[in-house]
């Protein structure tokens, strides 16, 4: 089926099937540029409260739409992003920064998360079968989703939540990010082609928007990925109506690396996931911990592999890093850079921001950085990471294990037995050997401590959009 669709026409926001324009309005910036954007809507209250009506309104239709034709409808939907992946891809590249490549992954994992979930069965559970009863689970439902996507993988977050949420019945609002609107509020008007109105619908925004969603008594479960920090008011503002809510919040990753492994390999991998998207992933390695016998040859390959890179403006060709994605965030990872010098820390590589058009910040290692130092304790989200030795096994578990975080790790050696077993030892929601940030759709993916609360994607994660409801089937009176 071939949808005639503009990616490139006005920026809109869809409540009830349509478009809802708003007497206000704002812009995003291209971070590697700093021009200016399209403008987006800016929401308000009346309008969150006519989304919740349509929501409310589609969800008695869509909730008792046979499964088989949800999924169909969602798989539909999915062909029709597919169809115009260039155009998504060029979005995501001129709103959030990404280089070509990251950026043509996103899409195209955004694509894929929709059809994996899609595969899985959410089937009711027999607990028990006797002559006297019969006792099924089964997974209902919530009501009215509020989707609150963020900035950094704009695109794969938000069909990580509209999928699921459609699966299971449930109808959704999307919230992008206002730093990173533009794609996903064209997801939601392409979503108008195959979703009834009111199922899938959108609110563009500022800082207010979030606060108002959360707190909206007709919203019934609160999707949010972000930083902790803001995580923790969802939870506080849900709490008021007990929301259902999902958590995916920060991480604070270790890597440990044994000494028996392929260096140079090893090392370019690590390299490659702890500055992915220029450090702004959640799952980014943010400490890497090296056994102290192949310290030195490992930050020299560590090196070698960051001054490969090349920092620029994500629409040129060979650029392997892009800005950071808003002025926020830029002032936030500069407050580390400024510490270099105040705490004396040595710097194996980078170590200065260079003076340049948008939010570019130089790949900077720290060599041996105190444990308690902010570098390590704290999440930069950012290009900037520290190296530390260890000695002994227990003591770096340890380590790793210090922190509020607990989202991802990965155990780095060629001793298959040794690395389950230290996997085994932390506390973390995945944990990865010789490998990082491995994700799939049918997986489920959450955080341990205050990385989050309860888990997206794979059948763990679709049950979250539902309630349990358990029956009991008596065979006689």
């Amino acid at each position: 089926m071939i949808v005639d669709f503009d990616l490139r026409s006005d920026y809109v926001q869809i409540i009830n099937g349509k478009s809802s324009p708003t007497s206000a309005t704002r812009h995003g910036l291209n971070p590697a540029t700093l021009e200016e954007l399209p403008e987006v809507p800016v929401a308000t209250p009346e309008d969150l409260d006519r989304a919740t009506d349509a929501a409310k309104a589609a969800f008695k239709i869509w909730s008792t739409t046979p499964y088989e034709d949800r999924k169909k409808a969602v798989l539909a939907y999915a062909d029709a992003i597919e169809q115009y992946s260039d155009q998504f891809r060029d979005l995501l590249i001129t709103e959030q920064g990404k280089p070509i490549f990251q950026a043509t992954i996103e899409t195209e994992s955004a694509i894929n998360w929709i059809r994996g979930m899609a595969s899985l069965p959410l089937l009711e559970d027999v607990i028990e079968d006797d002559e006297s009863k019969t006792v099924i689970t089964r997974y209902v439902p919530i009501g009215v989703v509020g989707a609150i996507v963020p900035w950094n993988f704009p695109l794969l977050l938000a069909t990580g939540k509209i999928a699921p949420a459609l699966l299971t019945g449930n109808v959704i609002i999307v919230k992008p990010s206002p730093f990173t609107p533009y794609g996903g509020l064209k997801l939601v008007e392409l979503a108008q082609k195959f979703f009834p109105p009111g199922v899938v619908q959108s609110l563009s925004g500022d800082d207010h928007l979030g606060p108002w969603i959360t707190s909206h008594p007709d919203i019934d479960k609160i999707s949010f990925t972000g930083s902790t920090a803001t995580g923790k008011k969802v939870l506080q503002s849900a709490s008021r109506t007990l929301k259902r809510v999902t958590l995916e919040l920060g991480g604070n990753d270790p890597a440990i690396v044994f000494p028996d492994v392929d260096i140079e390999k090893v090392a370019e991998k690590v390299a490659f996931f702890a500055f992915l998207n220029s450090g702004q992933i959640c799952l980014n390695l943010k400490r890497i911990y090296v056994h102290s016998s192949i310290f030195e040859q490992f930050k020299d390959a560590l090196v070698r592999q960051v001054k490969s890179y090349t920092l620029g403006d994500g629409s040129k060709d060979g650029i392997s890093h892009g800005p950071l994605q808003n002025s926020m965030q830029y002032a936030r990872v500069k407050t580390f850079f400024d510490e270099i010098e105040k705490q004396a820390w040595k710097v194996a590589v980078g170590g200065q921001i260079e003076p340049s058009t948008g939010y570019m910040v130089t790949p900077t290692i720290i060599d041996r950085p105190p444990d308690n130092s902010s570098i390590v304790v704290e999440e930069p989200f950012g290009p900037i990471v520290p190296l530390m030795s260890w000695d002994d096994e227990a003591e770096v578990i340890e380590r790793a294990n210090n922190s509020d975080m607990g989202l991802g790790a990965s155990i780095w050696t060629a001793d298959l037995d040794r690395a389950a077993r230290v996997a085994r030892q932390i506390q973390a929601g995945t944990v990865w050997t010789n490998d990082h940030f491995n994700l799939s759709p049918t997986i489920p993916f959450g955080g341990h401590k205050e990385s989050g609360v309860g888990v997206e994607w794979g059948l763990n994660g679709l049950k979250g959009f539902c309630n349990v409801q358990t029956l009991f089937l008596k065979k006689s009176v």
